[in-house]
């Protein structure tokens, strides 16, 4: 029998983007970027980083390719949680709004950062009032969904629990009328393995 199934989130939730962010930075324009803001929910809140434009953004934009993609640092008590997730008896898979071309590249990271995840499923990022990843939560049909961005929870099959992870709080979106998708609100991931697994002991 396949074993029950829970859909995460990659950037915010498993991986740092904001981190990887500031490396391309780095490999663009030959300098790390001071830090502004670490409670800021935007990279480029968090980097004291100009606001692009033109000939700079595509440049910029370049550097956001295979190597980005498959180099990514582990968020924090992450790789642990995933870990204690399995053990307890779930399948774990990966629903990004990434492009697919990088699919392969996300899938790599995860597996050399130590995740316990042998599938990812690359949505795209299209915008509109139904999440990019409604479609592959449909048709996996996990027992929850854990996000950190409340926008992607919208449209969601009812049965799901859809987790949201809130990270930093300065300019965040993770507020509003939306909140009410949300079945259980957590600092992180660790925080959501820690509900979880609390609720199916008792």
């Amino acid at each position: 029998m396949s074993r029950p199934l829970i859909a995460l989130d990659a950037d915010g939730v498993l991986v740092d983007f904001h981190v990887g962010y500031a490396h391309a930075w780095q490999r663009a324009f030959g300098q790390f970027p001071a830090e502004r803001d670490p409670q800021a929910y935007w990279p480029m809140d968090r980097w004291q980083v100009e606001r692009l434009e033109g000939e700079r953004l595509t440049h910029f934009g370049r550097h956001f390719d295979e190597q980005f993609w498959s180099t990514l640092p582990a968020m924090d008590g992450a790789v642990e949680a995933c870990h204690r997730l399995q053990e307890a008896g779930f399948d774990l898979v990966c629903v990004s709004a990434l492009e697919a071309r990088h699919e392969a590249a996300r899938l790599r990271n995860l597996r050399e950062l130590g995740f316990p995840i042998e599938r990812v499923h690359a949505t795209g990022n299209a915008s509109g009032t139904r999440s990019p990843k409604a479609d592959a939560i449909e048709a996996l049909r996990p027992l929850a969904f854990v996000d950190d961005y409340l926008p992607y929870l919208r449209g969601m099959p009812p049965e799901v629990h859809l987790a949201l992870v809130t990270r930093a709080p300065n300019g965040s979106p993770n507020a509003g009328e939306d909140l009410r998708l949300a079945r259980s609100i957590h600092q992180d991931l660790a925080g959501f393995a820690d509900h979880w697994l609390q609720q199916l002991a008792r």
